[in-house]
């Protein structure tokens, strides 16, 4: 009997739970909820009264039988619609800046000289003397002032070039020039090793050498197109060398036997005295070529380097050439400065000048 009122009272409170509204909301069917939103609205719902939060913050469920209100969408701000950007067919039909056209190109245009190689001979007549003179070294009391004597006949040179890049020229040259002749010490010498007495005969030999390589290379105008001036700076390098030579030709060699006359050494007594004053020296210049037409021309050239109290030299020539097919002539001047450093116990200079000729062959 009291199991069976206590099964009664359990069923009670099932049917109690299960008919309550909260407990209705919760266990009605997915589907049906979804049918309910789903279906047309015949009446507007009625205004359901603001829901507030509790303290948990949860919301209080809707009463059953009501559906709950739908929030309307706040209205979006107006704004103004962005540019849309320019399709690639907008630019096509866009309109269209022209480029300036460009200014014609004139062909560079090489005259004769400045493509192939050639050779060349020269040929000038100065007729300055070299001086030979004591330096600041010298410790001996006898003077050494001497003008070599004689003439050259005439300079000879020789000349190889070739065209390098547009307008551009490597050369190399050389000229020597030798002669002798004699003198009578006016006062006691000293001569490289040798001492000369006052009232001497002494004979004096010389010859001087300039071997030179210069690369020419175009400054101005650039690009030449089809201008006839150049201006060239001139980047060289030179070997310079001076040998002299003396001797007592009327001074005896032999006694009255013929036999040799000896020194304190034992050695035969010899009058003769030699040395070379040579160095090698950058020098800087300036080149002008004027065409004049294809087949005559003016160049202009001028170099030199130097240190003070020490070696010097420059050289510049002024020549006009006149081109015959693979030939060409030159003529004009030329002249050439050197000095060797008076530091030393000996030096010597001179400074030449004189007109100029010379013949080239070229292979273009």
């Amino acid at each position: 009997m009291k199991t069976s009122l206590t099964g009664f009272l359990c069923l009670c409170v099932l049917e109690l739970f299960r008919v309550s509204p909260g407990y209705a909301q919760q266990e009605a069917p997915p589907q049906d909820t979804a049918a309910q939103q789903a279906a047309p609205q015949q009446a507007p719902p009625q205004q359901a009264p603001p829901q507030q939060a509790n303290p948990q913050g949860q919301v209080p469920a809707t009463p059953q039988g009501q559906v709950p209100a739908t929030p309307q969408a706040a209205p979006k701000p107006s704004a103004v619609a962005p540019q849309e950007a320019p399709t690639p067919q907008d630019v096509r039909t866009g309109p269209i800046v022209k480029a300036p056209p460009e200014l014609p190109k004139y062909p560079d245009v090489r005259l004769p000289g400045e493509t192939g190689w050639w050779l060349g001979i020269t040929v000038w007549l100065p007729k300055e003397q070299p001086i030979f003179d004591r330096g600041h070294a010298a410790t001996f009391p006898q003077a050494s002032l001497v003008t070599m004597q004689g003439r050259p006949k005439y300079v000879g040179g020789a000349e190889f070039g070739v065209a390098l890049g547009l307008h551009n020229a490597l050369k190399i040259s050389y000229w020597g020039a030798r002669a002798a002749g004699d003198i009578v010490a006016g006062q006691d010498l000293t001569l490289w090793s040798q001492v000369y007495s006052k009232g001497w005969p002494v004979s004096t030999n010389y010859r001087v050498q300039d071997l030179k390589m210069s690369f020419d290379y175009l400054t101005w105008p650039y690009p030449v197109e089809s201008r006839k001036f150049r201006l060239k700076t001139l980047w060289q390098l030179q070997y310079i060398s001076v040998r002299s030579v003396f001797d007592a030709p009327t001074q005896p060699l032999v006694d009255a036997t013929g036999a040799p006359l000896i020194d304190a050494t034992g050695n035969p007594i010899t009058y003769r005295a030699q040395g070379t004053k040579w160095w090698m020296t950058p020098t800087i210049g300036l080149g002008l070529t004027q065409y004049i037409s294809r087949n005559v021309r003016i160049d202009i050239n001028g170099s030199g380097f130097g240190i003070p109290h020490k070696w010097t030299v420059w050289d510049t020539d002024a020549t006009a050439n006149f081109r015959f097919g693979h030939f060409e002539l030159q003529a004009g001047a030329k002249a050439f400065h050197f000095k060797s450093s008076p530091a030393n116990v000996f030096f010597v200079r001179n400074t030449m000048a004189s007109v100029f000729f010379g013949i080239r062959w070229y292979s273009e």
